[in-house]
């Protein structure tokens, strides 16, 4: 495996990066996690503007143009040969002092590149359903680090995980400080209720995944009613059906939530058909090397 930094390839065990950098100090930087099907980049461009976003409102200056870091995340799958793949792109704020301010950080940053394979949930998850349990960790308020930043502060995420694992389960719905379900430790929540598929909006405390936004195109070119809107706990437990989505986990179905049945306890006919059409979707869409 080789893994890009800063314009160069290097080995996996000579990748490395100073241990003062901001991003390994304070989380100070931001990452998108990019899935390639087939060799071809599913949403690549979505990816890199969001990137660029979160990196605008946190006032870090990437060194690269948008159209540079697609040729180096290009690059990086070409160079270890990958078909399909699961690419972290990650840049930091640089390499600063042990104090806060950003203005001591060098001026270029750092930006990592690493080509992978991911395997986030066992397979047996993906054709019978997982369960998932509410833990108390509540989402970060978009007046404190904003769920639209894509940033290398993961702890709110890390420390709802831990409870979802020690109550016994791999995945975890988060509320928001409102009492209305936000997302999952790692990825976008919906729910189907009489045919119609409802997703919380953006504004409560959920990041705006990019698998998110390819479901619910999907959802209403098949003329599926769609809904954006806030959820209760309630709304999730008597639905028909409920399914997760990220780019890690794709989309998986939920079949128990805080140990209530969702529908019939299986994988739902929709989630089922909006998985098929997901698949066909990578297999044709994406940047091709």
């Amino acid at each position: 495996m080789k893994i890009y930094i800063n314009g160069k390839f290097y080995e996996k065990e000579e990748a490395k990066i100073s241990v003062f950098d901001h991003g390994l100090l304070y989380g100070d930087g931001v990452f998108e996690g990019i899935r390639a099907y087939n060799r071809r980049v599913f949403k690549l461009k979505e990816h890199i503007v969001r990137l660029y976003e979160s990196a605008h409102s946190i006032m870090l200056k990437i060194p690269l143009t948008q159209e540079q870091m697609i040729k180096a995340v290009i690059s990086a799958l070409k160079i270890n040969k990958l078909d399909n793949s699961y690419i972290r792109l990650v840049v930091t704020r640089g390499v600063g002092d042990l104090g806060l301010d950003p203005r001591k950080c060098s001026e270029t940053g750092s930006v990592i590149i690493i080509a992978d394979k991911i395997s986030l949930f066992p397979e047996k998850f993906y054709t019978q359903g997982m369960s998932i349990v509410t833990v108390p960790t509540v989402r970060n308020m978009p007046e404190m680090v904003n769920p639209q930043i894509k940033s290398l502060n993961y702890l709110n995420n890390i420390l709802a995980k831990i409870e979802a694992v020690n109550c016994g389960y791999d995945e975890a719905i988060m509320m928001d400080s409102m009492g209305y379900v936000a997302e999952c430790t790692g990825d976008n929540l919906f729910i189907v209720k009489k045919g119609h598929l409802y997703t919380p909006p953006q504004c409560m405390g959920t990041l705006r995944g990019i698998t998110r936004d390819a479901i619910l195109e999907i959802a209403r070119k098949n003329k599926i009613p769609t809904h954006e809107h806030v959820i209760t706990r309630h709304e999730v437990y008597i639905s028909d059906e409920c399914f997760l989505t990220g780019t890690a986990a794709e989309i998986i179905p939920v079949v128990k939530v805080d140990g209530r049945a969702i529908g019939q306890g299986r994988p739902g006919k929709l989630t089922l058909r909006l998985l098929k059409k997901f698949k066909e979707l990578t297999a044709k869409d994406g940047v091709k090397y």
